[in-house]
């Protein structure tokens, strides 16, 4: 989506219906340096925003994300584009949470063995050594837990059985056996356990 594109047409659509940029931002419950800020192109409307500004312009939310008025004969292939670039904005996003997560895995893992071994060598099996061994394993796991999080908002598993995709709880992810980022899971779908993938977008486009 292009923000300067979109941020140009809110603002025709807003002169055209005669409004101020107050005005606007006073009709959808907002301040005036956010309507500035959309038509300048250094921010997008949130989607609980959008319905709302679209009715007031007299636009689609299709309309709005293209930055164009949309003949009907065009409307359903820039529909189709405009779920197809969506589409790809969140796999971006979730590449970006799955990359988040390796890099704590990773710094996590390291701390770790950095604290353990030199700990182990030099003070031996001795009460200082098992306190050290304690709290390192204790933030281990914990930075683990955060790393978990990011794994599950990053995209969906894929049920192996149906293919279909799902998002589980924090928790069942958390007591599920795992490779990596497969994880043995019951699917909400078919309700049978699988070794669900991870996926990136709730479409089948990976």
């Amino acid at each position: 989506m292009n923000q300067i594109k979109i941020g140009k047409f809110i603002a025709d659509c807003r002169k055209r219906k005669g409004l101020t940029q107050l005005q606007l931002s006073e009709k959808i419950g907002i301040t005036d340096r956010a309507v500035s800020k959309w038509e300048n192109g250094k921010g997008m409307p949130d989607s609980s925003l959008m319905l709302e500004l679209c009715n007031e312009l007299d636009i689609s939310v299709n309309e709005l994300l293209s930055g164009e008025i949309i003949e009907m004969k065009e409307y359903d292939k820039k529909a189709e584009e405009l779920l197809l670039e969506m589409a790809k904005r969140e796999e971006e996003h979730n590449k970006r949470h799955l990359t988040a997560m390796w890099l704590i895995l990773i710094t996590d893992l390291l701390f770790y063995m950095s604290v353990l071994i030199p700990s182990a060598m030099i003070l031996g099996e001795t009460l200082k050594f098992a306190i050290i061994a304690s709290v390192a394993t204790v933030i281990f796991l914990i930075i683990g837990f955060i790393a978990l999080k990011f794994e599950v908002e990053a995209g969906y598993y894929e049920c192996r059985k149906c293919r279909h995709r799902f998002i589980p709880s924090y928790m069942k992810a958390m007591m599920s056996m795992h490779i990596s980022t497969t994880r043995f899971m019951k699917c909400p779908e078919c309700g049978k356990f699988s070794w669900c993938k991870k996926v990136l977008s709730k479409n089948k486009i990976d």
